[in-house]
């Protein structure tokens, strides 16, 4: 294979695309792996969310072999990190890592003399990295896990330095698959059919539809496998679902729907018997919601084209559910590029527009009703401070339980009590969430 579109090439190409225009991994994939074999597109993407995961910390191993990293072209940059990231990381024989880098140097008419002493001494010096139990402040923390200091200090503020290592550790680690069965029944029925292909898979222990696959899966794989309806849907995702629990018949109003996981289980847990406004600002998007449907068979969805900051309706619902646009910063394992995009800043911003939303979408509910908010943030500016915010401004409203028991191991209080349900990867092995669920007076 030529130098120009060996795997290793393409991850260049997709890191430049994702760090330079600011593209989402599976976007920057998905424009360069077209005629890879299945093992070299695998290999592709190892390389380029491992690449990603670990950015600060290849770039610390590199820093003391480069005198002037700002001088150097992004793609000579990206190649020396994809280099080090197969030696330190991936099964790699240390010399082909070396190799391939310096050939896809030379295609790409760099500094192959350049990538090959820094790699070479790299080899022959290769640094310690700092243990961050030994650093209150943190430093060696966002180093080695790569996170943003801004992040990593915060976390040790509010859970303490052993506690803020293990959520960074696990932000670091390959998610397992989640799906979501429609029927809870064939729930064994789907067990047994991933058995058949060898797909190591037991029941959630937490959502009772919910199966875990083992390790990674090709999506391919799991199509073949199930002759029946599923979703892939984070535990912590279908949790919500649960915390709306609607009733057949009932009128439901997915404020932020796209692309309609939570929205289809609205509808299968009402048997598909009511109605179910899916609403979003992004047509593109709810079109994914669209052809869900039909994979479905879900009748009772309507996709709906509106801006929950402003929407009106001429009838009130039973049950809102504003799973508001947020930091997503409770997703790190399944989107590593978003530590780096997330700044505490934003925090504040996108605060002022959950809580905008919330406030439009609360008079949508009917008295009686009830409104359920989420986010998939670990941040409180995000979670408990809009809803306190919420609550001092709607007094009709007041937070209500979850009706199943499996919701107890996530409950969080605060000085006034119960205040919701929080998830976190390290803790629960799945997506950091935040949900709460309250109801509007009679």
């Amino acid at each position: 294979m030529r130098a120009d579109q060996t795997p290793r090439r393409r991850a260049i190409d997709a890191l430049e695309s994702l760090f330079a225009d600011a593209r989402k991994p599976k976007q920057a994939l998905d424009s360069i792996d077209r005629n890879l074999e299945e093992r070299d597109r695998a290999f592709l993407m190892e390389l380029v969310y491992g690449v990603v995961r670990h950015r600060d910390c290849l770039d610390w191993m590199l820093s003391g072999f480069l005198s002037r990293p700002g001088g150097l072209a992004s793609t000579t940059i990206n190649n020396l990190r994809t280099a080090v990231y197969q030696i330190e990381f991936m099964r790699v024989p240390e010399w082909a890592a070396v190799d391939e880098a310096v050939s896809i140097e030379k295609a790409m008419r760099g500094r192959h003399g350049l990538v090959n002493a820094v790699l070479r001494n790299f080899l022959r010096n290769r640094p310690a990295l700092p243990d961050p139990r030994k650093d209150a402040s943190g430093k060696a923390l966002a180093v080695v896990t790569s996170h943003p200091l801004w992040l990593v200090q915060r976390w040790i503020r509010r859970f303490g330095l052993d506690e803020a290592i293990g959520l960074c550790t696990a932000d670091n680690t390959i998610p397992q698959t989640a799906i979501r069965i429609g029927d809870r029944a064939r729930r064994d029925e789907a067990l047994r059919m991933l058995a058949e292909k060898n797909i190591a898979a037991h029941a959630s222990s937490i959502v009772p539809a919910g199966i875990a696959v083992a390790g990674t899966v090709r999506f391919r794989d799991l199509a073949d496998a199930l002759a029946m309806p599923y979703v892939v849907q984070d535990e912590a995702a279908q949790l919500v679902g649960y915390l709306v629990n609607p009733s057949p018949g009932q009128r439901v109003l997915d404020a932020c729907a796209a692309p309609g996981g939570k929205a289809t289980h609205l509808a299968e847990l009402m048997g598909d018997s009511g109605e179910v406004i899916a609403m979003d600002l992004d047509d593109a998007r709810l079109q994914m919601l669209r052809e869900t449907l039909v994979r479905l068979g879900l009748k009772s969805v309507t996709a709906r084209v509106a801006n929950a900051l402003t929407c009106r309706d001429d009838r009130q619902f039973d049950h809102v559910l504003v799973d508001a646009p947020c930091s997503a910063l409770g997703t790190i394992r399944r989107n590593p590029d978003i530590r780096y995009r997330i700044t505490a800043a934003d925090l504040d911003r996108l605060q002022v527009t959950q809580q905008r939303m919330l406030a439009n979408l609360a008079r949508l509910v009917r008295p009686g009703g009830t409104l359920v908010y989420a986010v998939c943030s670990t941040e409180p500016e995000e979670g408990e401070m809009v809803i306190r915010r919420f609550l001092q401004e709607q007094p009709d409203f007041s937070i209500i339980e979850g009706d199943f028991p499996f919701f107890e191991p996530f409950a969080c209080c605060d000085e006034g009590g119960f205040v919701g349900y929080r998830t976190f990867p390290h803790r629960h092995g799945m997506d950091g969430f935040f949900a709460v669920r309250m109801k509007c007076r009679p």
